[in-house]
C-alpha cells in the first residue's frame, strides 16, 4: 500500500536574535496531515536552545491551510524574524 500523505510541506524556520535585548527566538512552521483528511498547521516557537511549545490548527482544505500558513509567514516577517 503506498503513503499517499507525507508531510505536505518542508518546514519554515524562522530566527530573531537581539544580542542588545537578550533575545534569541525561533519560529518553525508547517503544513502535516492529519488521520482524519484535514491539513493541520504546526506552529512551534521559542527561545533558541529551550523546547519551546507549539499550537496546531485544523483546517478542512489545504488551500485554507496554506493560506493560514501564508499569513503567519508574513506576520513573523513583519515582528522581524528571518527565515534560516
Amino acid at each position: 500500500m503506498e503513503d499517499r500523505s507525507p508531510a505536505l510541506s518542508t518546514p519554515r524556520r524562522f530566527h530573531r536574535v537581539d544580542r542588545v535585548r537578550n533575545m534569541a527566538r525561533f519560529y518553525m512552521l508547517s503544513l502535516e496531515p492529519t488521520l482524519f483528511g484535514e491539513i493541520a498547521v504546526l506552529r512551534h516557537w521559542g527561545r533558541i536552545g529551550m523546547g519551546g511549545r507549539q499550537k496546531l490548527s485544523l483546517h478542512p482544505t489545504l488551500a485554507e491551510a496554506e493560506n493560514v500558513l501564508a499569513r503567519q509567514i508574513a506576520r513573523r516577517r513583519r515582528r522581524g524574524y528571518v527565515e534560516a
